[in-house]
C-alpha cells in the first residue's frame, strides 16, 4: 500500500470537502508524473457508494486499476482492449469507448439489503472519476457526455471528478469555470465548474517529486513553422506541416544532433510533425535502436514496441501525436520536439513524458527543433496568443484587486498593452452569503447598451442586463456610409500634438488619417480637474492599450510622453456640424466585413 504525498492528501481532502457541499463537477490539476492514479485509488477506497473510473486508453485503465488493488482491494475492469468486461463490484475501472458501447451493463436495478440486485446488477454509481479529463467535450453527444448522462438518469446527484495535468482544450480554452484561488478561468458554460486543487509544476520539481527539465538551445538548423497558423479547432493542418518538414534539408542534421546529445542518455522520445516526417526521422536513427508508433500502428505491435522501449531494448521511440498522454516510461531522459505545439498545455504534455523520477536519472534534456515559444512553467491563457511579441502579463482589477493574467506587452516592468476584456476575479454574490462566488463585473473593454447603459462584452449581440439588441459595428458603418454629411475613415495613422485653439489656448489635438490622407480631428483641454476627468472618460477609457491602469496624465506634455500607451481606433465616424466635422463614434477591435477597405464619405 502506497503512502500519499502531502499534496496528494490535500487533493483528496479538498475533493471530499467540495462534494460534501456541492454536486457540481470538479477538477484536480496535477502535473504529469505526480501520481494521479494514487489520488484516484484513495478516493475510490474511501468512497461510500459505487465508483466508476474512466480513461481513454487501456494503459491508463490498467495502471489505475493496479494502484487501487495495491490497497488490497478488488475492482472490476470494463475494457475490450484488456479483454475484460465486468461491472458488478463497488469499484469499476473502464475505457470510455467500451463503456459507452455497453451502457446497459451500467444500468442498475433496485438494490437489495446487501447492495446487489437479484440479477447481479449493482446499485447506481455515486462517483464518476475521469482521468485525462481535458478530453471531455462540450458536445452533448460525445462519448464521455453520453456516459455521464446515462449515470445521472439513475442518480441525479452523481459526483463527477476529473483529473488532468493540462486543464485546457484547444478551441475551447480552460475546461473549468472557477478556480479555488478566487479567479475565473473558463466560460460559464464549462462542464466542470470548479478546480478544487492544483499543484504547480515548478513546486513539484523544486521539492524533488519530478525530474528537472533542462532545455538546451540547439546549435543546428531548425524547422521554420513561423508562417503557419492553427486552423479551426486550434490544431495545425497536416498538409501545411508537411510542406515545412517533408524532405527538409534540416532533418539529417537534426537527427545527427539528437544522436550526439543522446550519447549519455537512456531513453529518447521524438515527437514529429506528420507520419511521413516520422518515417524519415526513424530511417535516419541508428539501426535496431529506434521504433515508430503512429495512430495506424496495430495494437499488438504498438504494445510490443512500447514494452521493448520500457525494457530499454530500444533507445529511441518516435511518434506522431499518440504518446502525449497516458504513457509512462520513467527512464526517459531526453525529449526531442520536431513539431510546433499549439499551446503551453500541449507543450507540457510532451515534456511531461520525461519528468518522472527513475533511479540514476538526474534530469531530462529538452531539445526543441521547432522554435516553440512556450515556457514550461508559464500558466495557460484562455485566449489565443496575439501575434507580435506578446507575453503573459499581470493586470490588477481596479474594482476587486484580482491579479488577472492576459496576453500583453511590457516596457520594462510597465504593462503598456494587454488584450483582456473582463476581470477574472471571483467576488461575493449580490444574492448574499452562502451563494457561490460570481465573476467580477469589471470590463476592461466593453460595449455600452444604448437602452440601459450596462457594460457588455465587445462581441455581445444583446445586452446581458436588459436583453436589448446591441448595434452591430457593420450596421453603424453601413448607415454612416449612406449619409451625405458623414465621413468614415478606416484609420491607417494618427497624430497627437499640442496645438492652439481659435483663442490661442493650448489644447491636445488628436488627428486620425486614412490611407488617402483624409483626416478627422478632436480637441481636448486638460487645464482643470474637471477637464482631465472628462478626458479620462471620453478618451483614455477607450484608447488605452492597457485599460484599467491608473495612468492619469495631468497635462498635454504627459499625454505626449506616454503616447506608446495609447492605441488608435480601427474606424472613426464623423458628421458635418456647420463648417466643421465632429467625431461621433469610434470603432475598436473591429473584425467585420469592412476591415479590408472602405470609401470615405
Amino acid at each position: 500500500m502506497f503512502e500519499l504525498r502531502p499534496y496528494q492528501q490535500e487533493a483528496v481532502r479538498r475533493t471530499v470537502e467540495h462534494f460534501r457541499r456541492s454536486d457540481e463537477a470538479a477538477v484536480i490539476v496535477l502535473p504529469t508524473g505526480s501520481g494521479k492514479s494514487l489520488v484516484i485509488a484513495e478516493l475510490a477506497r474511501i468512497a461510500r457508494g459505487r465508483v466508476l473510473v474512466l480513461a481513454h486508453v487501456r494503459e491508463l485503465v490498467e495502471q489505475n486499476h493496479a494502484k487501487y488493488e495495491s490497497y488490497g482491494k478488488e475492482a472490476d475492469i470494463f475494457s475490450a482492449g484488456l479483454k475484460r468486461k465486468q461491472a458488478s463490484r463497488q469499484v469499476v475501472f473502464g475505457s470510455v469507448q467500451s463503456v459507452v458501447r455497453n451502457l446497459d451493463a451500467f444500468t442498475p436495478a433496485e438494490p437489495t439489503t446487501d447492495g446487489q440486485t437479484a440479477d447481479g446488477q449493482a446499485a447506481p454509481f455515486t462517483l464518476l472519476v475521469i482521468d485525462e479529463c481535458h478530453r471531455v467535450s462540450l458536445e452533448k453527444d460525445a462519448s464521455y457526455r453520453k456516459v455521464i448522462n446515462h449515470l445521472r438518469e439513475h442518480n441525479p446527484r452523481l459526483k463527477v471528478l476529473g483529473l488532468t495535468a493540462t486543464p485546457y482544450r484547444l478551441g475551447q480554452g480552460f475546461i473549468f469555470h472557477r478556480h479555488y484561488h478566487g479567479m475565473v478561468r473558463g466560460d460559464d458554460d464549462c462542464f466542470f465548474r470548479d478546480c478544487v486543487f492544483e499543484q504547480p509544476l515548478r513546486l513539484m520539481v523544486r521539492q524533488g517529486f519530478l525530474s528537472e527539465p533542462r532545455r538546451v538551445d540547439v546549435a543546428v538548423a531548425r524547422y521554420d513553422f513561423s508562417q503557419l497558423a492553427p486552423g479551426i479547432g486550434g490544431s495545425f493542418q497536416e498538409a501545411e506541416l508537411n510542406e515545412v518538414v517533408q524532405g527538409s534539408r534540416a532533418t539529417p542534421g537534426i537527427v545527427l544532433d539528437i544522436v550526439a546529445q543522446a550519447r549519455e542518455r537512456r531513453g529518447v522520445m521524438v515527437f514529429c510533425s506528420t507520419v511521413e516526417h516520422a518515417e524519415e526521422v526513424t530511417a535516419l536513427l541508428p539501426d535496431g535502436e529506434a521504433a515508430l508508433i503512429t495512430g495506424e500502428t496495430p495494437g499488438e505491435e504498438r504494445e510490443r514496441l512500447i514494452n521493448a522501449f520500457k525494457a530499454q531494448q530500444l533507445k529511441y521511440l518516435v511518434n506522431v501525436a499518440v504518446l502525449t498522454t497516458g504513457f509512462d516510461a520513467p527512464h526517459v531522459d531526453l525529449i526531442a520536439i520536431l513539431r510546433p505545439t499549439e499551446s503551453v498545455s500541449l507543450y507540457q504534455q510532451i515534456v511531461g513524458r520525461g519528468l518522472r523520477l527513475s533511479p540514476g536519472k538526474k534530469d531530462c534534456l529538452i531539445l526543441d527543433y521547432a522554435g516553440n515559444p512556450w515556457d514550461l512553467y508559464a500558466p495557460e491563457v484562455a485566449t489565443p496568443k496575439p501575434a507580435g511579441g506578446t507575453e503573459i502579463v499581470q493586470v490588477e482589477c481596479p474594482v476587486c484587486g484580482n491579479a488577472n493574467l492576459f496576453w500583453g506587452r511590457k516596457d520594462g516592468e510597465l504593462v503598456v498593452e494587454h488584450f483582456g476584456r473582463r476581470c477574472q476575479g471571483l467576488v461575493e454574490s449580490p444574492e448574499g452569503e452562502g451563494r457561490p462566488l460570481v465573476q467580477c463585473d469589471f470590463r476592461y473593454r466593453a460595449k455600452a447598451c444604448p437602452q440601459c447603459g450596462e457594460a457588455n462584452d465587445i462581441a455581445a449581440r444583446h445586452c446581458h442586463a436588459c436583453q436589448a439588441r446591441l448595434v452591430d459595428p457593420d450596421d453603424k458603418l453601413r448607415d454612416a456610409l449612406k449619409l451625405r454629411d458623414a465621413r468614415v475613415l478606416r484609420v491607417s495613422g494618427w497624430q497627437l500634438e499640442e496645438a492652439r485653439n481659435g483663442r490661442g489656448l493650448p489644447r491636445l489635438k488628436v488627428t486620425y488619417y486614412d490611407e488617402d490622407g483624409t483626416d478627422l480631428s478632436e480637441w481636448f483641454a486638460l487645464e482643470t480637474s474637471a477637464q482631465r476627468h472628462a478626458f479620462r472618460l471620453s478618451f483614455l477609457a477607450r484608447h488605452l492599450r492597457a485599460p484599467g491602469s491608473d495612468w492619469a496624465p495631468k497635462d498635454i506634455a504627459e499625454v505626449l510622453a506616454g503616447e506608446e500607451r495609447l492605441k488608435a481606433p480601427d474606424f472613426v465616424i464623423g458628421r458635418k456640424s456647420g463648417r466643421y466635422w465632429q467625431i461621433r463614434d469610434k470603432l475598436f477591435d473591429y473584425a467585420g466585413r469592412y476591415r479590408t477597405g472602405i470609401a470615405a464619405g
